[in-house]
């Protein structure tokens, strides 16, 4: 759970390589690609360009590098050739990469083309929701705390937060311990230490926070049928506050 300097120095390396997937993405229009199409745009570039692995590929039995997830589905979509993104779309990208032993994980939603207004404000709250946990984390403080900052944040806006899915521990594992949640009580949960490393990924609903899982046993869609937004970073607890380690260079933590 809690990392020693060397090993937070691994998982910088890694976080700044997934950081630079985003950034090859947000050069391209994903307009008119197949979710497949863009899978292997991202597996050539972790593999070939950065010579890192795609830690998600074969994890748990997943055949691909990334989820994409486009307007209703929360979580966990799978790539295929026959799934085009068009414009209006919001899709969500979930990546993973494994570099010297260490794994780090992040997804942003992207807006495709023109959408409206409502389809904005949620993709930007779902953002500031990850930002509100993310600004909770520091040593002394606790995951509920975090949890709490998020779903106040999408609730004051008129969302809801899914409860079934959570940020977890990284590290040699994609998945360690602790489980953050992304809804809690102040004060409440795991005390935050120097040294710890998990991610921050709230699902942000336009409707009902109800969820369900479609038969191919990944994808999870919102039962009512309305968006879902969802923004994820890797964090370690420093001395101080926190780093977060998947930052992109076109970010800034926000004060």
């Amino acid at each position: 759970m809690v990392k020693t300097p060397d090993e937070l120095a691994l998982m910088r390396i890694s976080g700044q390589l997934l950081a630079r997937v985003f950034e090859m993405l947000d050069g391209q229009d994903l307009a008119g690609l197949s979710t497949m199409a863009v899978n292997d745009m991202v597996e050539r570039f972790i593999t070939v360009d950065l010579a890192s692995r795609p830690a998600s590929k074969g994890q748990y039995g997943f055949k691909y590098v990334l989820n994409c997830s486009i307007n209703h589905v929360v979580c966990h979509g799978v790539p295929s050739d026959d799934e085009i993104i068009r414009g209006g779309d919001i899709i969500n990208l979930d990546i993973t990469l494994e570099k010297n032993g260490f794994i780090a994980d992040s997804s942003k939603t992207y807006i495709v083309g023109r959408v409206p207004p409502a389809t904005q404000k949620l993709v930007k709250v779902a953002q500031e929701a990850m930002w509100q946990g993310i600004r909770q984390v520091r040593p002394g403080a606790t995951l509920g705390d975090v949890g709490f900052a998020i779903e106040q944040h999408a609730m004051r806006n008129g969302y809801s937060v899914v409860r079934e899915y959570c940020g977890h521990g990284i590290g040699r594992e994609m998945h360690e311990e602790p489980q953050v949640l992304n809804f809690g009580r102040r004060g409440k949960g795991l005390k935050l230490r120097e040294g710890m490393v998990f991610t921050i990924e709230p699902m942000v609903n336009q409707g009902s926070r109800k969820v369900s899982t479609e038969d191919d046993g990944w994808t999870v869609v919102t039962d009512d049928g309305k968006l879902s937004a969802q923004f994820e970073h890797t964090v370690a607890v420093t001395k101080t506050g926190v780093e977060v380690l998947t930052l992109r260079r076109d970010e800034k933590v926000p004060a």
